[in-house]
């Protein structure tokens, strides 16, 4: 069941464990394409994963001691790209959203991160022309068709005897309308400007965070993924 998710060095157990997790997420319709396992040097216990599925992304990240897993999901439409970058020790993969989060995984193993580079963007690219069928639609179904009859062609006895018709008199001019009084305009207050979304606004200052060396990868991937589960 799970055998076609072990080609790239994926740890058996944890892709069991996140599988299971998995199959009680899909909705109707979704199948699970690609999963990719973190290879931290050293120490790998609680390794992150990401899951790829046809309709969205899936990050997992272990907690308490491994005993549970917290995810947090994206699907394709709220995804504005994807990232990855090849380091000595493994690679990067990241996407940003369009609300402006971000969030990535590091330690994978290059090949599991250009696997899921490749399927990230055939999957984009799916949504895309899906975006582009719906804009089609939409911009049909708004324009409408306006169709006017034919004019019919009168026959010879019907435009002899139209010419022959006498002709009524001309009706009395309809006196003019009274135009009702302008009512004063009123004059509306300008809305309170928004206040800043408070999501984007703690996910910059803790990637202001981890830019800056105060905290580490795991510390960055841990503390955000507790902010996108509160909202």
């Amino acid at each position: 069941m799970i055998e076609k998710f072990l080609n790239e060095e994926q740890d058996p157990k944890t892709v069991e464990k996140v599988y299971f997790r998995l199959v009680d997420l899909l909705s109707s319709g979704e199948e699970v394409i690609y999963i990719a396992v973190q290879k931290k040097p050293l120490v790998n216990l609680f390794p992150d994963c990401i899951a790829i599925t046809n309709k969205r992304i899936l990050f997992f990240t272990p907690a308490n001691l491994g005993l549970s897993i917290k995810f947090v999901d994206f699907v394709w439409k709220d995804i504005v790209d994807v990232y990855t970058k090849e380091e000595i020790i493994g690679a990067i993969f990241s996407v940003k959203t369009t609300n402006g989060a971000e969030m990535a995984v590091d330690y994978l193993p290059k090949i599991q991160g250009r696997k899921l580079y490749q399927y990230a963007q055939e999957r984009k690219e799916v949504e895309r022309e899906a975006r582009r069928q719906r804009d089609l639609e939409q911009k049909r179904a708004e324009s409408g068709s306006v169709q006017f009859d034919s004019p019919t062609h009168a026959s010879p006895a019907q435009q002899v005897y139209a010419t022959q018709a006498p002709v009524a008199a001309p009706l009395p001019p309809a006196p003019a309308p009274i135009a009702p009084p302008v009512p004063e305009p009123i004059v509306q207050a300008a809305p309170p400007a928004a206040k800043p979304d408070e999501l984007t606004e703690k996910l910059k200052r803790l990637k202001t965070l981890f830019d800056n060396g105060l905290i580490s990868q795991e510390e960055y991937n841990a503390k955000k993924l507790d902010l996108l589960s509160d909202f």
